[in-house]
């Protein structure tokens, strides 16, 4: 019997997860503990193996897309086993699935069950023809349309699954599409450099000889929610929308009628620009006029300033543009979602306070420079805070708390976060028990750590169950700033650089080196006072290290 297989929650705090990578297709055998998917989390890309023994029968999203934890990821079953009902219970629409009698779209991407799919389309007949639509899908959030850049089959041709069908330019870039279809290419639903929106038909593929004339009124029908009465032409089924000027891709003029051939955005930087577009050479198709044919373009003088005729006073005119607008708009990544949400919730819901203090680093600097003489990994002054950190807070154990809404937690343990800046955001891998630890331990792991956070290999356990943070922007030239509590921590404490400037000692005005810290509290657990006597430990570890080791 066919089952669900939902989006498991790979981490605390994970709301959804990115299909990184499918490792089984549609009509593939799995088996319980195989390697199925890696899927892309708030923390890190990782392995799902499956529970289940059977054929695919369906895969609940496309790379790349994300799907909600309890959200269907496939569906498991027997080879030919009708799971339409299982959709249609929970109200899903498949992606990718297995052809059936009731549905011949290969990639539906709305959101109506399966069921309204089978009824939408019985004014036409469509059954016992062997062939299959295929959709124009949806390669970004915010992507409406695709415009074919290159079709790699032609009408005739035959496709495999995985093969390369097309390249389709979205609104982001231009990205393959590989077929999930086998079969022959009977039909495409636009010509080169064309648009076609998204869940529109991009081909018809199957059997040789199937009616996929019929197929294509049927589809027609249901999206008008009428019968079809004529066969549409492959000219009339998808017309290119306007394309907007960003796209590169789309003629804005043919030279048929001897008219200039160039792209809109060329002719709309070359108007910027105050440039005559007739003068410059294209390097396109049929001399088609580029974006980079405009920017390579090198005007005269006399194009860009012309001076007036000698009988009139002198005079110059100045260029219409000096400069030229532009953006990108970035794709908001699974981390940085994460780290939204959670840094918001922490900031209006905890009420924060600060404590901040000046340590002297002069004796730390030189303890430093004499450990790594002999300690078989460098030493250094993070590594120097987390063993100080660990040492202050086995002093003032109602700083080791964790806030939990009706009850605080009193850690016994003291498990430190590390905050680490990866490509994609901010990570917090834990040093555990750093209190017992030496600071050629705690400098080994926390190496070990970041590279696994640079590498996206981080798991669970390297991230989960911290009781106090530390964000150390020091090495960035930052000398002091205040860090958002990372919950449910109750503190975090934010490290500023080391600066050298003049210092009072002994009633004398002397060089020295100073470091600025700033102890971000949750008033609801952790009192001023206790804060404050907390940091004043932690000055006083720094500034006379050889107490960290006692």
């Amino acid at each position: 019997m066919a089952e669900i297989v939902r989006m498991p929650k790979m981490s605390d705090t994970m709301t959804e997860g990115v299909i990184a990578t499918w490792h089984k297709k549609v009509g593939d055998t799995v088996k319980n503990g195989e390697l199925m998917a890696e899927v892309e989390t708030d923390k890190a890309t990782m392995d799902y193996e499956s529970f289940n023994a059977g054929t695919v029968l369906y895969l609940g999203a496309k790379k790349g897309e994300a799907v909600k934890v309890n959200d269907i990821l496939a569906i498991v079953g027997k080879p030919g086993e009708d799971f339409a009902a299982l959709l249609a219970g929970v109200g899903s629409t498949p992606v990718l699935a297995a052809p059936t009698s009731a549905s011949t779209n290969v990639a539906p991407t709305t959101q109506a069950p399966v069921a309204s799919t089978a009824t939408a389309i019985t004014a036409i007949d469509i059954t016992g023809i062997k062939a299959e639509i295929v959709l124009m899908p949806k390669m970004s959030d915010t992507m409406a349309e695709g415009v074919i850049a290159t079709w790699h089959k032609k009408v005739g041709d035959t496709v495999k699954t995985g093969e390369l069908m097309a390249d389709v330019e979205t609104d982001k870039a231009t990205m393959e599409y590989e077929s999930y279809n086998n079969g022959t290419v009977l039909y495409l639903g636009a010509k080169e450099k064309e648009a076609v929106a998204v869940n529109g038909v991009l081909a018809i593929v199957g059997d040789k000889n199937a009616d996929w004339q019929t197929l294509l009124k049927a589809h027609q029908a249901k999206g008008t929610g009428a019968a079809a009465t004529a066969v549409a032409s492959p000219a009339t089924v998808v017309q290119a929308s306007a394309t907007p000027v960003a796209m590169v891709l789309s003629d804005a003029t043919t030279n048929t009628n001897g008219r200039l051939k160039a792209s809109p955005l060329a002719k709309k930087i070359a108007k910027d620009k105050g440039y005559d577009i007739s003068k410059i050479s294209g390097s396109g198709e049929s001399g088609r006029i580029t974006k980079q044919d405009v920017e390579s373009y090198k005007p005269a003088t006399a194009s860009i300033f012309a001076t007036a005729p000698k009988a009139a006073s002198a005079s110059i005119m100045l260029p219409s543009v000096v400069g030229q607008e532009s953006f990108e708009e970035v794709a908001v990544s699974q981390m940085r979602k994460a780290i939204a949400r959670r840094l918001s919730e922490s900031m209006y819901s905890a009420p924060h306070f600060y404590v901040t203090m000046e340590i002297n680093m002069d004796k730390a600097i030189e303890a430093r420079k004499s450990m790594n003489e002999i300690s078989p990994v460098k030493i250094s002054f993070n590594d120097m805070v987390i063993k100080a950190v660990a040492a202050a807070l086995r002093q003032h154990p109602d700083v080791n708390v964790s806030w939990l809404g009706d009850k605080i937690r009193k850690n016994h343990h003291i498990h430190i976060g590390v905050a680490v800046a990866i490509k994609d955001g901010l990570v917090v891998p834990i040093v555990r028990f750093a209190d017992n630890k030496s600071l050629s331990h705690i400098a080994a792991e926390v190496k070990e750590l970041a590279q696994k956070a640079q590498d996206k290999k981080l798991q669970p356990s390297d991230w989960e169950g911290s009781t106090f943070t530390i964000s150390n922007l020091g090495m960035f030239g930052v000398e002091d700033f205040t860090a958002i509590i990372n919950s449910p921590d109750a503190c975090i404490l934010a490290i500023g650089g080391i600066k050298e400037t003049a210092i009072v000692k002994n009633g004398q005005l002397v060089p020295g080196s100073v470091m600025k810290v700033t102890l971000s509290c949750d008033h609801r657990a952790v009192d001023g006072a206790v804060g404050a006597a907390f940091l004043k430990t932690f000055k006083s570890l720094l500034e006379e290290p050889v107490r960290i080791l006692i």
